[in-house]
């Protein structure tokens, strides 16, 4: 699994635009998801190709929402490719991941 150790974020500003008008997430609440302690990172094996690999996080963004943001690691920096308030399929792997974290 990926391990974040530092968070500087790379945008397209076309996906920045993208995000908030389809989605209703700005940048800066997708950035936030990153730093909730409780999220969880997997490698996205349906959008890697050989030469990118690409991740999806399920994080809790600055509205107290889980989000799923999907991201690229270029030139040590995250760059998000989209962000959008996770399923009820996503939510529940991130509850059922942090429940189990907890101890519950």
């Amino acid at each position: 699994m990926l391990e974040l150790k530092e968070s500087r974020f790379d945008w397209d500003l076309w996906n920045i635009q993208k995000n908030e008008l389809k989605h209703g997430v700005s940048a800066l609440e997708a950035e936030s998801s990153f730093y909730d302690e409780k999220h969880k990172i997997f490698e996205d094996l349906k959008h890697t190709t050989g030469s990118e690999k690409r991740y999806i996080l399920y994080g809790k963004g600055l509205e107290n929402r889980v989000l799923t943001v999907g991201f690229t690691l270029r030139k040590s920096r995250l760059r998000i490719i989209t962000a959008r308030t996770a399923s009820r399929k996503e939510r529940k792997v991130y509850e059922e991941k942090t429940a189990r974290n907890r101890g519950l």
